[in-house]
């Protein structure tokens, strides 16, 4: 199939991607929940109270709660109040952009393995197949991409951030310039280890889910070669991505989305380092932060993706 296979999976994906942005937003948000922002009221401190902590006066600093963790439909709710209905789009140019790439490059390199390992007296490819083009798809697939998986974290989450701290990038082409100038070209690439195994995780079951299920209805006759058939295979596999990525997501979240402050140590060493203080400070449930939205998202996402997919296939098959 060549270059068409990358078309086909790029333009469904930048549909899937668009349709579904506001869920994703919801949960990089949540995923977000817990997380200690920065207290400016700490760099205001006089250095005799920063260094004895006795000589702080009582009740001298009112030290926010920590905010109450709170479910999908009550994140929505609070972006539209405080930053209103466009705000669930906010980063949208860099969910095209990472569309482009990443997903572009894995559904064209998934279709590539696949018609070279598929057997061609039956005409399907092993699970086990599958699952290895998956993961070999999703890693380059991953790496193409992360500069723009970066800054779409980044645009996503900056709703949270007190007015002050901000980065309010205008696009996606503001926000990797800006990166590039004030924190070096490898800030483009921060979280590349999560995010590539991400990917890996994502691709493998997701494609090789969908490809399994959608073989199966087939051979069973459960149902036609149709929409039917499409549409439970997809959310099928976008319940198993959702399950298997979701650790995975929050600690590439949460590392791709911290704030490093010039001659201060960051926030977090790496991705072990991040999942370490996580786990400790929250529970290892907090893993499956935003599986709520991941879900919302994912099923629907896996749906639009493969259902768009058949359906330009068709329209591109003499071509």
């Amino acid at each position: 199939m060549g270059v068409k296979g990358f078309v086909e999976g790029g333009i469904a994906s930048i549909v899937a991607g668009c349709s579904t942005h506001p869920m994703d937003l919801i949960k990089v948000r949540m995923q977000l929940q817990g997380e200690n922002l920065p207290n400016p009221q700490a760099h205001n401190l006089r250095p005799a109270y920063a260094l004895n902590s006795a000589a702080i006066p009582h009740n001298s600093i009112h030290v926010p709660p920590p905010p109450t963790r709170v479910g999908p439909i009550s994140v929505g709710v609070r972006i539209i109040q405080s930053e209103g209905v466009a705000a669930l789009y906010s980063g949208v140019s860099a969910t095209v952009l990472r569309q482009t790439l990443y997903s572009t490059t894995r559904m064209g390199l998934y279709d590539v393995l696949k018609q070279k390992w598929t057997n061609p007296e039956t005409g399907n490819m092993p699970l086990l197949s599958k699952i290895t083009a998956g993961l070999v798809a999703g890693g380059i697939g991953a790496a193409v991409g992360n500069p723009a998986d970066v800054a779409m974290v980044r645009m996503q989450a900056d709703g949270r951030l007190p007015v002050s701290q901000r980065r309010n990038y205008k696009s996606v082409i503001d926000a990797i310039t800006r990166m590039s100038k004030q924190e070096g070209v490898t800030s483009l690439w921060r979280g590349s280890s999560l995010t590539v195994n991400r990917a890996m995780i994502v691709t493998a079951s997701q494609l090789a889910s969908y490809d399994q299920i959608k073989e199966m209805i087939l051979e069973n006759g459960v149902m036609g070669d149709g929409l039917g058939t499409h549409v439970t295979a997809s959310f099928a596999a976008g319940f198993v991505a959702a399950v298997a990525s979701n650790p995975v997501d929050v600690i590439k979240t949460r590392v791709m989305n911290m704030k490093v402050e010039p001659g201060q140590a960051a926030p977090y060493r790496g991705a072990i380092d991040c999942a370490m203080k996580t786990v400790k400070a929250e529970g290892v449930m907090s893993l499956y932060k935003g599986f709520i939205p991941t879900i919302s998202r994912q099923g629907p996402f896996t749906v639009v993706l493969f259902v768009t997919l058949e359906q330009v296939r068709k329209l591109l098959k003499e071509f």
